[in-house]
């Protein structure tokens, strides 16, 4: 049996009232295109399975909105809040999450590729599965997260907070861990070879990267920025 035809909303600004009206009489799939919730209160709304593209949410509330299966496709919500949102397997690709809100969110099983989340926060977030590809998470707040056994493709986590994150096993494909905050973060295990390690803290890094494999002029840029020279 052919998939079913997506009931596509297009060009058009809308409202709370609308949208409630909209999935009230919800077909087997709703997409919406090109279409504005910037700054509108979304909080605790049904947006399950519904996929978003080229749509905006700049300021917008999505606070306990169920995102269950929800697909986000070169879509801005610079500055959203997610906070206590579901988007357990939701997929975001090619969009601008920057400053969001995650708290305590649930992202189990989500996926997020090339996408900018340029200080976003993560704070008791359930990530279980949580995945990142390409993806901008420059001064993100992703404390006590864990990447273990993950490979992590140029991810850019320059000046992050990673206190606390496990990537343990991890394998970094290209990325950045410049300037990032690494207190108390495990290392033990991963690869970090091809990743950029510029502008950490010698004693944090020593600390945390304790098993980890990094190469030769890696640890001498690390000593370096400590003022010692290594020849």
């Amino acid at each position: 049996m052919p998939a079913p035809t997506p009931c596509t909303i297009s060009n058009t600004t809308l409202s709370r009232d609308a949208i409630i009206e909209i999935l009230a009489q919800r077909p087997a799939q709703l997409r919406f295109e090109q279409c504005a919730f910037d700054d509108q209160d979304l909080s605790g709304l049904d947006f399950s399975s519904v996929e978003f593209l080229m749509c905006t949410f700049a300021g917008a509330q999505l606070k306990r909105a169920k995102l269950v299966e929800s697909k986000w496709m070169r879509s801005k919500a610079a500055g959203a809040d997610f906070t206590l949102a579901d988007a357990t397997e939701a997929r975001f690709c090619s969009s601008d999450l920057n400053n969001t809100q995650w708290d305590r969110s649930r992202l189990a099983s989500a996926i997020f590729t090339e996408t900018k989340l340029t200080g976003a926060r993560f704070r008791e977030a359930a990530t279980l599965g949580l995945v990142f590809h390409n993806t901008l998470l420059v001064g993100c707040d992703l404390r006590g997260l864990s990447f273990r056994k993950q490979r992590l493709e140029q991810l850019d986590l320059s000046d992050a907070d990673l206190a606390g994150c496990d990537f343990r096993d991890a394998l970094f494909d290209g990325g950045s861990l410049h300037g990032a905050n690494l207190k108390q973060a495990r290392f033990d295990g991963a690869d970090l070879r091809l990743a950029e390690l510029g502008g950490l803290n010698l004693i944090t890094a020593a600390a945390s990267f304790k098993g980890a494999i990094i190469s030769v002029a890696q640890a001498a840029e690390i000593v370096g920025q400590a003022g010692i020279r290594v020849s």
